[in-house]
């Protein structure tokens, strides 16, 4: 791709969100569209969104688990940037048309008290630069048709990316744990739907360790010049897959002696 076709893209998102209208697929308008493309994509969109106003709040890491690696058929995580338009207070009503197409996982957050950044950076890095982890929720939206209508094709890897990887909201518990006062790979969550479980989960899903998904964008970061900054929130992938999240669901995350989180859509 160029960087006109890349400009190009980023405008089809940022039109299809602020519409509602999910546009098709950027894998079958950009054919050979690669992952550093996809990134450029995200990046520009991102760009595009601060130019409005909005904020940079942290970052969100997906794909975190060995079955949706596998669904997509690719090998590593991805990534996409938190804005403040996207966090919501915990037992929050999110608003009727707010989203397209909604879902939402369950995580484990990190709030971060120092930058984190450099290809050397450690396991024991992460956690002196974490000021806490929390229980949270990302709600997943998708701005790109999960297949398009004419030929069947599902959306892949690149068109998640460029949709900053089907970031669209973030909603953390109010419990507070050092990081290493609990062990997170242990640390899961039962989630239900309108008072239905429909998932539970470890965080031994995230690539065995929650810390190792921060650990993996700390590293990628640094490929590109940036870095974790103080402040940060980070989601470091979910463990459970996606639910989905029709107006009036109401999502509730019971992590145990780790604290809870819920929230409600009109």
């Amino acid at each position: 791709m160029t960087p006109a076709e890349h400009d190009a893209a980023a405008e089809t998102l940022f039109q299809a969100e602020r519409s509602g209208q999910q546009c098709g697929l950027l894998s079958l308008r950009y054919p050979g569209m690669t992952l550093t493309d996809a990134y450029a994509v995200q990046s520009r969109l991102i760009a595009r969104k601060l130019a409005t106003g909005r904020r940079k709040i942290g970052w969100k890491i997906g794909l975190t688990s060995r079955a949706m690696q596998d669904a997509l058929k690719i090998d590593t995580p991805d990534s996409g940037v938190l804005l403040d338009d996207m966090a919501f207070a915990n037992g929050a009503t999110v608003p009727a048309g707010r989203f397209i197409q909604t879902r939402v996982e369950a995580e484990i957050a990190f709030v971060m008290k120092a930058p984190l950044a450099g290809a050397e950076c450690t396991r024991a890095d992460v956690l002196a630069a974490t000021e806490y982890v929390a229980p949270s929720l990302e709600i997943l939206d998708t701005r790109v048709l999960r297949a398009d209508p004419e030929t069947g094709k599902a959306r892949v890897i690149t068109d998640t990316i460029s949709d900053n990887a089907a970031n669209a909201g973030v909603v953390l518990g109010a419990e507070r744990h050092a990081p290493d006062a609990v062990d997170l790979r242990w640390t899961g969550a039962i989630v239900s739907r309108d008072g239905v479980v429909e998932e539970t989960g470890l965080g031994a899903g995230v690539l065995n360790d929650p810390v190792t998904s921060v650990l993996w964008l700390s590293r990628r970061m640094a490929a590109y010049g940036q870095q974790i900054e103080a402040g940060d929130i980070v989601l470091s992938g979910s463990f459970i897959r996606p639910i989905e999240a029709p107006p009036g669901a109401h999502i509730a995350a019971d992590f145990g002696p780790f604290g809870s989180v819920h929230i409600t859509f009109d």
